[in-house]
């Protein structure tokens, strides 16, 4: 016999899993032509945070490999969506800047993802979202 505190674990985890799947797969749909979700989700940190942020750091706020981080910078570098310079206090590091070019394209990929999430929202209802992002939040924090 399962101990019902697993089933629950299990049933929230396959929960969150497939609605990640599912949204990861959506974003992917409507978001422009090249872009990853990996360069939406930078674009638009740096976009919030206002300030630079070393690849360290970055890898550390999405979980992610320094490499993988490294690889999602350069295709932003290429793309002129990022200014990535040498940090003048420290030559031994860099700092990851948004430019223009990234702000547009973030504000651009916004607005194609909106009415998606709009859609979503109005179906769930937004008393329910309120409800469930204060949950969501502090699982995060417990996993983090």
């Amino acid at each position: 016999m399962t101990d019902p505190t697993n089933a629950l674990a299990i049933a929230l985890f396959s929960e969150i899993l497939t609605a990640d799947q599912l949204v990861r797969n959506r974003l992917s749909k409507v978001l422009p032509k090249g872009m990853e979700i990996s360069h939406f989700s930078v674009l638009n940190h740096l976009a919030h945070v206002e300030e630079e942020r070393t690849p360290a750091q970055l890898a550390q706020t999405f979980h992610v490999t320094r490499g993988a981080m490294t690889n999602t910078l350069s295709k932003l570098e290429w793309a002129g969506y990022v200014h990535i310079r040498p940090d003048w206090d420290d030559a031994r590091r860099k700092l990851v800047g948004i430019s223009r070019a990234g702000r547009l394209a973030r504000d651009t990929a916004l607005e194609a993802i909106a009415p998606m999430v709009e859609e979503v929202i109005g179906d769930l209802g937004t008393e329910k979202v309120r409800a469930v992002l204060p949950i969501l939040r502090e699982l995060r924090s417990r996993l983090d």
